[in-house]
């Protein structure tokens, strides 16, 4: 990726959580990996889906990344600079977050228009006037008449108050959203309009998404790059259409393999076998190689390197055997 179109940079990241001492009587300190030495980049502009399986450690990055989550090691850049204190507050105008549930992410007591003026009332931006009119502005864009500033969450359909979560994203006019599943807890019917207006709006703001999801129906419809996550660790990493054309790593494959396809019969040897481990006992050398059907002695011992593959420079996998 071209650094001057850099927005936001993850260098390995690593997020664990110290869950105390097992047993009544102490014991053994129970360390959770959600995400170990994840690196990735997002481009002004772009679309970076984070794909993988539930515990793969996709909202603990996207968390990380919007500020809600701090990193145990690793470093996170904002338009070139180191995140610190300063450059934290420049981003958290910068980088907004979606979250899965309408339901639970807007405050009952509050009006559309205080929920979507929130985060500049925050951050002291403008007069409760102009905040008003941002307001009034932002309901529009996202599909809502005006009047609907003034009726509170409950009165709307999830569809409805994801449009009002996405307007109260774009409030104080960021380069990133954060998007966690936003479609998930969505009839199908409307998942299509919330993408399809994600998508409007990314051309008239400019806008960046990191796109949090399981459906890769979905993803293939909407961004640029794609990042599989599996057990906190980075497998692939690869432009959209190589990796749903040709994907390196056998987790991609298998989940690719998994998706349903109308009249297509799903082969049982490509569905992904057994369960995924416990991120607290994370398996030695390759994560993936207890449920990896080209698994081999290596696989066992050895963590592979994420790596480009053979002649496709811009597609990563990490797996002994991606060529």
């Amino acid at each position: 990726m071209n650094a001057a179109a850099e927005l936001v940079a993850l260098d390995r990241i690593s997020v664990q959580f110290d869950l105390g001492s097992s047993g009544f009587f102490g014991g053994k300190r129970r360390v959770l990996s959600a995400a170990h030495d994840v690196s990735f980049a997002i481009a002004e502009g772009e679309t970076l889906a984070l794909v993988g399986e539930s515990g793969s450690g996709k909202s603990t990055l996207g968390n990380v990344v919007a500020g809600l989550q701090k990193q145990t090691s690793g470093t996170m850049r904002f338009r070139g600079l180191a995140m610190d204190a300063a450059t934290r507050a420049t981003a958290r105008r910068s980088i907004q977050i979606v979250f899965q549930d309408p339901f639970s992410a807007l405050d009952p007591r509050m009006p559309v228009s205080d929920i979507i003026a929130e985060p500049l009332r925050i951050q002291g931006i403008g007069s409760a006037a102009e905040r008003r009119a941002r307001a009034g502005e932002l309901v529009e864009q996202v599909g809502l008449p005006r009047d609907a500033l003034n009726r509170y969450p409950h009165e709307f359909s999830g569809g409805q108050r994801q449009r009002i979560a996405i307007a109260r994203a774009l409030a104080p006019a960021p380069a990133l959203i954060v998007a966690d599943e936003p479609l998930s807890a969505l009839d199908v019917s409307i998942q299509s309009q919330i993408l399809n207006l994600m998508k409007e709006l990314q051309e008239t703001h400019g806008l960046s998404y990191l796109f949090i999801s399981h459906d890769l129906a979905v993803v293939n419809h909407l961004v640029d790059r794609v990042a599989v996550l599996y057990l906190g660790r980075l497998v692939e990493l690869a432009p959209r259409e190589e990796l749903f054309g040709r994907p390196s790593h056998p987790y991609t494959q298998a989940l690719l393999e998994s998706v349903p396809r109308i009249g297509v019969r799903r082969r049982r040897h490509h569905t992904i076998r057994g369960e995924m481990p416990s991120p607290l006992a994370p398996p030695s050398g390759c994560v993936f190689h207890p449920r990896c059907p080209k698994a081999q002695g290596v696989c066992r011992t050895d963590v592979p390197e994420l790596a480009p593959a053979a002649g496709r420079p811009a597609q990563f996998a990490a797996c002994h055997f991606k060529d």
